[in-house]
């Protein structure tokens, strides 16, 4: 599990502000699962989602993400595993495979979210996206309740992942603004 709470350059939860706001969402919890649900619910309704709001800044590192309070869910799921790992608690990256056609006609991209070790339940994944009219996400163990539902076409990638994918490091990295970004959405053909 050890490679699921390590600090990064890009999960940088070391940073004075994403540590401080950590300790923060945990005081007073007495599991893990209170914990995880103090960070999710905190990144899902204080960080704009970037495609939503069209903000014209991308962020990548957790505390840039923290700082700007924006972030596209590939960078909204970097801040949530800093703060969890932050707090001990093992935190993974998952993908899914989606049609992003409200933003292109006729596209697929990858959408970021994150899987949590919880104590209690093993594996749970969480998507800290964002809600709006459609869109749903809660924290509710052991039932998952994520942004998307897997329709034609799309997929979940299986694996939890202790790092970003490369194609999405590479996006957030390169397309800095939002109209960059839906023209470069990262994607995956196949599992």
């Amino acid at each position: 599990m050890q490679k699921y709470l390590k600090a990064t350059n890009i999960v940088d939860y070391q940073t004075k502000e994403v540590h401080t706001l950590a300790m923060s969402l945990a005081k007073g919890c007495e599991s893990d699962t209170q914990i995880a649900k103090n960070c999710f619910e905190y990144v899902r309704d204080h960080i704009n989602h970037s495609g939503d709001h069209k903000d014209e800044i991308t962020t990548l590192k957790a505390s840039d993400v923290l700082k700007y309070k924006t972030g596209w869910c590939y960078a909204k799921s970097i801040l949530l595993a800093g703060l969890l790992r932050a707090n001990g608690i093992p935190t993974g990256f998952c993908y899914q495979r989606l049609s992003c056609s409200e933003y292109k006609k006729d596209i697929y991209c990858l959408h970021g979210l994150n899987a949590i070790w919880l104590k209690e339940f093993g594996w749970y994944r969480v998507d800290a996206r964002g809600n709006k009219e459609g869109v749903n996400a809660q924290f509710n163990p052991p039932f998952e309740q994520l942004a998307f539902e897997i329709g034609e076409h799309e997929f979940d990638l299986p694996e939890v992942l202790a790092e970003p994918l490369d194609e999405v490091l590479f996006a957030l990295e390169t397309y800095d603004t939002y109209a960059k970004m839906i023209e470069n959405f990262p994607d995956v053909k196949e599992i």
